[in-house]
Formats: C-alpha cells, sequence, structure tokens
C-alpha cells in the first residue's frame, strides 16, 4: 500500500511547494493537485513543485476533458513529466455539472467524453498522429512535438458507469469515498470493466480519497471537513475541494 497527499491550490503556489517538499520527506508516494478554474493552475503549480522535489510522483487530481482539449492536455502534462524527470500522472475524470455551468461550458455525455478523451490522450503521449472521429472528441491528424514519456492516466470516478469504465480504460481509479462499503462496491464495477476488457485486476491501481483537515482547533477542523463531506454528498463526482485529502492505494488489489 501506498500512500499520497492532494492540495488545493487556494494558497499560494510556494505555500503548497512547501507542503509537497515535506509530504515527500515523511514519506508520501504521490502529490496530486486539484484543477479548479476558481484557484492556481493546477499545470503552473505541478511545475513549481517539480522544481521543488525529487522523487515524490505529481499528479492532477483531476483535470476534465471539457476545460481543455486533449491535445493541450498532453502538452501539459508531458511538459510536467519532462521538468520532473518522469514523475508526472494524469488524473481525468468528468468533473461536476454545477463547475461547467458556472463556467458556461455544456457537460455534454460525461462518460463518452472521458472514454474518446482517454483514447486520443493515449495516443498523443504514445508519440502517435491522432486521427478521431468520435461522438464528442475530433481530430485531424494532430501529433506532439517533442517526447512526453510515459505517463499513466488515472480516472477519477464515483457512479457506475464510470468506474467500470476506468477498469477498461484506466491505469488506475481516483474513488472520491472512503467508507469500506463505498470502497467494496466500486471494487466490484471496476473488476466487472476489466472483465470486459480482458484486463486483470493487477494492471489497475485503485486509490480511496479519505477527507481529513488538520487545524490547532479542533472544532474548526472538523467543521471545515463537514462542507466537504456535504459537497460531496450533493454532486456525483467533485475533486474541487477545499481541504486536503489523504489517498490509500492499495497495490495489485
Amino acid at each position: 500500500m501506498s500512500f499520497g497527499i492532494e492540495f488545493v491550490p487556494g494558497d499560494p503556489v510556494l505555500k503548497i511547494a512547501h507542503y509537497a517538499k515535506l509530504a515527500e520527506q515523511q514519506g508520501f508516494d504521490n502529490v496530486w493537485v486539484t484543477d479548479h478554474y476558481n484557484n492556481r493552475d493546477v499545470y503552473t503549480t505541478l511545475a513549481v513543485l517539480a522544481m521543488n522535489t525529487n522523487s515524490i510522483k505529481l499528479g492532477t487530481g483531476v483535470t476534465n476533458p471539457y476545460t481543455r482539449n486533449a491535445a493541450i492536455t498532453a502538452s501539459s502534462i508531458g511538459s510536467i513529466n519532462e521538468i520532473s524527470g518522469g514523475r508526472a500522472i494524469l488524473g481525468l475524470g468528468p468533473g461536476d455539472k454545477a463547475t461547467f455551468d458556472a463556467m458556461g461550458i455544456p457537460w455534454d455525455k460525461p462518460l463518452t467524453t472521458t472514454k474518446e478523451s482517454i483514447e486520443a490522450l493515449r495516443g498523443f503521449l504514445g508519440g502517435e498522429k491522432v486521427e478521431m472521429d468520435g461522438d464528442m472528441i475530433k481530430f485531424g491528424g494532430a501529433k506532439m512535438a517533442f517526447k512526453t514519456g510515459d505517463v499513466p492516466i488515472y480516472m477519477g470516478a464515483q457512479g457506475p458507469k464510470m468506474l467500470e469504465l476506468a477498469g477498461q480504460v484506466a491505469d488506475g481509479v481516483l474513488i472520491n469515498a472512503s467508507h469500506p462499503r463505498d470502497f467494496e462496491v466500486a471494487m466490484d464495477k471496476i473488476k466487472a470493466g476489466a472483465d470486459k476488457a480482458g484486463r486483470s485486476m493487477d494492471e489497475i491501481d485503485v486509490a480511496a480519497y479519505a477527507c481529513f483537515s488538520i487545524d490547532k482547533d479542533a472544532a474548526k477542523a472538523k467543521n471545515a471537513a463537514k462542507v466537504v463531506v456535504a459537497f460531496t454528498l450533493q454532486v456525483p463526482l467533485t475533486w474541487s475541494l477545499n481541504v486536503m485529502e489523504l489517498t490509500l492505494q492499495p497495490r495489485k488489489t
């Protein structure tokens, strides 16, 4: 089992970098940074983290296929992979409708959009010229002009269909739940997807996101966590949280 920690770049980037370095020194394996329009840019933040750490893996936790074209995402995460010496992870999920409504972006066919985006991203990260005429994602021969390196793709998933899709196409799954029963149900769905694709569960790294809040004042810490829990219960999938999260990653489950 490995451990990761997620930060929301609501604080200045250099402060997040300090926390990331502390996490690395304490033995954390991964650090994730949320991608939300009203916080610091996720890739700028990851670039600074890459320059201030040595071994910890750096991931988007998670970005989405609506606010950025898949080619731009491939270029961005490929750049982070280069800067960090091969430590990048791409976390991708459909996001939540409320966020896109606020931004004026249609949240159409999240399952199809996520699936086709991952297909395109595999091509870009593999150095291929991407030709796609999907239902939601289309490319006419776009290709990266530099070697992005091997970047694993983790899917942020919570609903049954998304979890099943993750089992079919993702290197890892980030489950926004931490109750044992939730995790058990999620694993069944992931395995169903893996079985459909002829994959072994040994190929899929699964992480449980557990929200936690730290403050010298216990009541203040609890109240901060309550906001996140309430928001998570209302939204099928959200990654724009306002406290740090802990990822528990059982290997080869």
